[in-house]
């Protein structure tokens, strides 16, 4: 009998039944990002991303990049693929925030 942990990783995807501590971390540390971005534009700080900086035109473009695409990415990805994306958020927001903060003080 051959072990498989194919089935056990993908259990959780396309659901948030597994994994759920992980996707929700995924799509709070996503809205976390777009407040900073908002709170960093407002005290005239600028987005270096392209991609994100043409959607701040948009608000509809960017509430569908920064709320419906992270949900969409949880609940169709297994809680443990995203990991290394909440590892990256997390230090990106931590980043964010610090820079603000030196930068205002």
């Amino acid at each position: 009998m051959q072990f498989s942990m194919r089935p056990f990783l993908w259990d959780s995807a396309v659901t948030f039944r597994r994994g759920t501590v992980e996707k929700a971390s995924f799509v709070l540390l996503s809205q976390l990002d777009i407040i900073v971005t908002i709170f960093a534009l407002y005290f005239g700080f600028c987005e270096l991303n392209p991609l994100m900086r043409s959607l701040l035109d948009s608000p509809i473009q960017l509430l569908l990049a920064k709320c419906a695409v992270p949900i969409f990415i949880a609940w169709a990805m297994p809680g443990k693929l995203l990991l290394p994306s909440i590892a990256i958020l997390f230090f990106s927001v931590g980043w964010n925030l610090k820079e603000m903060l030196l930068c205002l003080l």
